[in-house]
């Protein structure tokens, strides 16, 4: 008998050590799906901030007034913080809106998640979240990792803010149109598409709206061909206005 349950023992073992692995295996295989932190710099930030040290005074904002609307994000995001940037646009647009601005610079999907998991929306509930994510993930992830990704955010906000209408961007375009970051990105939004419900996901894609005529994107529009302008902010408010008013209306 002691010796059926030490084999026994040992059984037990290997299947958990199996399906650990296994399970450990399935994370590893989409790095997106997966919340981990960042320790460094905020990739191109302008003003030296600590991605932690945004993280809590996000945190802090949060608790200090009310919050009725949020923009999730990336560099892209974060960059209507700075004056020569999408400031001008923000303060005219969004402030009034009691917006708060939670775009961080070099942000991947995975990071995103942490910042969930992390307090970023513990003690508020806006009407209205604007979601570009997944532009930085090129490196790291095929289109439907990116894709997948982009769907944990997704299902993420909505476990922890259940009353939160979402409104989905499709990936900006980048680079040129032959570029494979471009390719990748937009491959992405062909999926994450479907996310939409018209009910509390509702996507929008008004890439087209940066290109000209041929599919370039214009210098006045994005100078590095990823980051918008000051001109191509106003188009990104311009564009999704008549979104923002329904979905915040309801």
């Amino acid at each position: 008998m002691s010796r059926f349950l030490s084999s026994q023992f040992y059984i037990n073992a290997l299947k958990a050590l199996v399906i650990s692995t296994l399970s450990i295996q399935t994370l590893l295989a989409n790095t997106a799906v997966v919340p981990v932190p960042r320790l460094d710099k905020i990739y191109d930030n302008l003003d030296g901030e600590g991605w932690l040290e945004r993280h809590e005074s996000i945190k802090k904002r949060n608790q200090s007034g009310p919050v009725d609307m949020i923009f999730v994000g990336d560099s892209i995001t974060h960059w209507f913080k700075f004056p020569d940037k999408g400031r001008p646009v923000w303060d005219e647009r969004f402030a009034k809106l009691n917006a708060v601005n939670m775009g961080f610079g070099g942000d991947r999907t995975e990071h995103v998640l942490w910042r969930i998991d992390n307090g970023t929306l513990d003690g508020i509930s806006p009407k209205l979240c604007v979601l570009m994510i997944g532009t930085n993930n090129w490196r790291t992830s095929s289109s439907e990792e990116i894709a997948e990704g982009v769907e944990a955010v997704c299902l993420s906000i909505q476990e922890k803010l259940p009353n939160t209408k979402i409104l989905l961007l499709g990936i900006f375009p980048r680079g040129t149109p032959d570029d494979p970051k471009r390719t990748k990105t937009l491959a992405a939004n062909e999926m994450i598409k479907d996310l939409h419900d018209d009910s509390r996901i509702h996507y929008l894609d008004i890439g087209s709206q940066f290109l000209d005529e041929d599919g370039y994107i214009p210098e006045s529009v994005m100078p590095d061909k990823l980051h918008p302008s000051r001109e191509g902010y106003r188009i990104w408010a311009d564009a999704i206005q008549d979104s923002v008013a329904k979905l915040m209306a309801d």
